[in-house]
């Protein structure tokens, strides 16, 4: 619909396979360090004081809000529209932005709870590579205990 005019039909674009070029070294779309980030992070939060407000409950509930605000921009658009919205570079910066925002919370909740983000990223990644091997879960978007035996 965007603002009233009929959106131009665009084919599927299949996004899974967008940033194939990036497998196997540091994803482009990350650049730059983790731990700048962190710091960059939590130093702009205790330069305004704002680590007293920052509680797990709290932290939870506005990485929730701000994941909503993210989906917003796709909802109830189909996958050419989508398509379409995002080849505008204004809209990818604003999902961006909103990517930016749970990010941003995520790194604070895992300050408060002790949680080291990449190592717990890089277990959860073990885990799943356990319960989805890839000569069963290739191309199947089934749960695990779903899957073909």
């Amino acid at each position: 619909m965007n603002g009233g005019q009929a959106s131009v039909a665009q084919p599927f674009v299949d996004w899974s396979r967008k940033r194939s070029d990036c497998r196997g070294r540091y994803v482009k779309c990350c650049g730059g360090g983790m731990d700048d980030l962190v710091k960059a992070v939590l130093a702009f939060r205790d330069a305004r004081d704002w680590r007293q407000f920052h509680n797990p409950k709290d932290l939870a509930i506005s990485i929730c809000l701000e994941a909503a605000e993210l989906l917003e921009p796709f909802q109830w658009k189909r996958p050419e529209e989508i398509a379409v919205f995002l080849a505008d570079d204004e809209n990818r910066r604003r999902v961006g932005q909103e990517m930016a925002d749970v990010l941003i919370l995520l790194v604070s909740m895992a300050d408060v709870l002790g949680i080291n983000l990449v190592e717990a990223a890089r277990a959860k990644l073990g885990e799943n590579a356990r319960k989805y091997p890839v000569e069963r879960a290739r191309g199947n978007a089934k749960k695990y205990d779903a899957l073909p035996s």
